[in-house]
């Protein structure tokens, strides 16, 4: 018997939708019997990559960017960020896919659950900068643009662990334990049926969305640019990640007592404080917009007003240093 406030987990018939395609399409040679499974987890995937899309071109095009132009970015960032999600999941994860009796066709099984963000990030980043680099646009005025999107879209991706049943945490006597069928290969044998345990993507999801606001609000204060808002996510996220880690018990490899995640995480933290302090040196100013010195939408003024004199060899990669931009001859950039 579960608790009265225990999360119960979704039912079967939610994990997967089938769609009976072939009595559909029956009449262009689609066998009636074929059936095609839609898989909430890679819907709630798809509805973060969608919403971390929208308010990223939001945030870029109040600041001065084209509209339009981050789905121009998102070809490369998005493809990339799936990709290395998946290779740092399965390296982390290697016992789930590599062995007698694994297909391995099962690495590739990404609608089965398994994307680790680390991965994601760092091949993610790579998108962005290719991207980036073809649309014009300064690698870290996108960065900074992404985070809140960047969060929602990992909140949803945690919602899709709950449908799938997985990365709960260690068993706890909390009234708001998640409930997990014993018949769940993850459960951990000995418990009795039951047993409630750490809803770890609930705890995640309230992470993300309250870091949205928390960064939102630093942000607006502090009016940050030049990446310290990305600065300030991978702290953000580091530091609620490494706990949340500690307290999951699905398998994972370890690394001199502590899970690759955790390692991750605490990589996140360092990160993230070197681009605040060297960002912070570097570009003490403001932010002239989001382009790369003559690759200006013809529609937008340049950026904002900014007392600094700076150099774009980060992003446009030709070390040219510009004059001061002036009030005059900036719009706005929110």
């Amino acid at each position: 018997m579960f608790a009265p406030l225990s999360i119960p987990s979704p039912d079967e018939a939610w994990r997967v939708w089938n769609v009976p395609i072939g009595q559909w399409f029956h009449w262009i040679g689609v066998p009636e019997s074929t059936v095609l499974g839609i898989h909430a987890y890679a819907i709630c995937i798809l509805i973060g990559i969608i919403a971390a899309i929208w308010i990223t071109s939001h945030r870029l095009t109040k600041r001065g960017a084209e509209p339009g132009i981050v789905l121009d970015i998102a070809l490369w960032a998005v493809p990339l960020g799936i990709i290395g999600g998946r290779i740092f999941h399965v390296l982390t994860h290697p016992n789930d896919y590599f062995g007698e009796g694994k297909a391995f066709w099962h690495v590739f099984a990404i609608w089965e659950g398994g994307l680790a963000i680390f991965g994601a990030l760092i091949l993610g980043a790579v998108g962005v900068w290719i991207g980036c680099r073809f649309a014009g646009i300064r690698f870290w005025s996108f960065a900074d643009a992404l985070v809140p999107g960047l969060l929602v879209a990992q909140a949803f991706g945690r919602l899709g662990n709950y449908f799938n049943h997985e990365l709960f945490g260690q068993p706890t006597d909390l009234p708001w334990g998640l409930e997990i069928e014993s018949t769940n290969s993850a459960f951990p044998i000995g418990l009795p049926d039951g047993t409630l345990f750490h809803p770890t993507f609930a705890y995640e999801i309230i992470w993300n969305l309250f870091g949205v606001v928390i960064l939102l609000l630093i942000e607006r204060n502090l009016r940050l640019r030049w990446g310290k808002m990305l600065g300030l996510y991978l702290i953000w996220y580091g530091v609620g990640r490494s706990w949340f880690e500690t307290i999951r018990i699905d398998p994972s490899e370890v690394f001199l007592g502590i899970r690759t995640n955790v390692w991750a995480a605490f990589a996140a933290i360092i990160i993230g404080l070197v681009i605040l302090i060297v960002q912070t040196r570097r570009h003490p100013g403001i932010e002239p917009g989001p382009w790369v010195p003559g690759r200006e939408w013809p529609a937008t003024s340049s950026g904002v007003e900014s007392e600094e004199t700076y150099s774009d060899s980060d992003d446009s990669g030709t070390g040219a240093t510009h004059a001061p931009e002036t009030a005059a001859t900036s719009g706005s950039g929110s």
